[in-house]
């Protein structure tokens, strides 16, 4: 009996060491791009990330900062009260998007610009990516669309 119980045993760390192995593979053979690193508007002005490095951003939408360009290019800057950074996109942008609400980007740092390849907005009124709340909150910018006092 004892040893079957010790061949069941060495069968499932066995299979589960195999399991492990195959899943580290797997992950080996991803593309470069497929782990998209969120950095707040602070973050990658204090420590700009490599050139065509893809990653996320998210903020707030600079009031005064969107211009619309020919066709679907749009210009805006994205801050986080500490630090803004310049965003070119083009593309139809969320119905939503608005200045001085809350967005997250993905796209690369190039010559000290984010081109981003998408954008998305916040959906409703009590909405905003964590991350992005985060960051504002640690800037002392964070006010809850609920709140309408300074209390």
């Amino acid at each position: 009996m004892k040893s079957l119980e010790k061949k069941r045993r060495i069968q499932v760390i066995l299979v589960s060491f195999l399991a492990i192995a195959g899943i580290l593979v797997a992950l080996a053979f991803l593309p470069k791009d497929a782990f998209q690193y969120f950095k707040s508007p602070s973050e990658v002005m204090a420590e700009p990330p490599r050139q065509g490095e893809v990653f996320r951003i998210g903020g707030l939408v600079e009031d005064g900062s969107l211009t619309r360009g020919e066709g679907l290019a749009v210009t805006f800057a994205v801050t986080d009260g500490g630090a803004t950074v310049p965003v070119s996109f083009v593309g139809v942008l969320p119905d939503l998007f608005t200045e001085g609400q809350g967005m997250v980007g993905t796209g690369s740092w190039e010559n000290g610009v984010f081109h981003a390849t998408e954008i998305l907005a916040k959906h409703d009124e009590e909405y905003m990516p964590k991350e992005v709340v985060d960051a504002l909150k640690e800037q002392g910018v964070y006010q809850h669309a609920g709140d309408d006092s300074d209390s």
